[in-house]
């Protein structure tokens, strides 16, 4: 599969909110259970528009994407004061042995989808840990995000997560998305 990572030059398309219509705050939110005393990690988080949503909910949340540049607009933007920043790659997160109670994927699965990178998630989450998966089809039609050709379905990530040691407790293909619940 071909690989990338957003363009910084349109990093403004992420702040907009029809970005919804493929995945609610409200579905987001009741798929990761979010509290209170919970750390977190957005993987992939770019310029914060669903770690924005996530932060209200959560004690600690690390904004994670490898490109610096997203993380200066983002800083621009205003941070909560539950989010921090962390430049890093999911395959070499700089987070302990079972440091996260969740972590969550939005559009980005793509751009990090490895065995690699699934067992350095697995490292850092805590038993019990969920990670709330959702990205673009490869059935898609392809008219928004990355191309089909770097795109994966449902049952490539349910088959991805299970071989890391995951338990999928939901999984559905949408439209030009799909949704993967894994714990732990």
């Amino acid at each position: 599969m071909g690989f990338h990572t957003f363009d910084i030059d349109r990093a403004d398309a992420l702040e907009d909110a029809g970005r919804y219509r493929h995945l609610s705050t409200e579905e987001l939110v009741t798929a990761l259970r979010p509290h209170s005393e919970m750390t977190v990690a957005d993987l992939g988080s770019g310029t914060g528009f669903y770690t924005d949503d996530v932060a209200p909910y959560v004690g600690h949340l690390y904004a994670v994407d490898v490109q610096d540049e997203m993380h200066d607009l983002y800083r621009e933007k205003g941070l909560p004061e539950t989010v921090e920043t962390v430049v890093a790659d999911v395959s070499s997160l700089p987070f302990g042995d079972g440091a996260l109670d969740a972590a969550f994927s939005t559009m980005t699965y793509h751009e990090f989808a490895s065995p690699d990178s699934l067992a350095e998630l697995a490292r850092v989450l805590r038993p019990g840990g969920r990670v709330v998966t959702v990205d673009w089809n490869a059935t898609g039609a392809g008219a928004a995000g990355p191309p089909t050709d770097e795109r994966y379905g449902v049952g490539d990530a349910v088959s991805a997560f299970e071989k890391a040691g995951f338990s999928v407790e939901h999984a559905e293909s949408r439209i030009e998305t799909f949704l993967c619940v894994a714990s732990r």
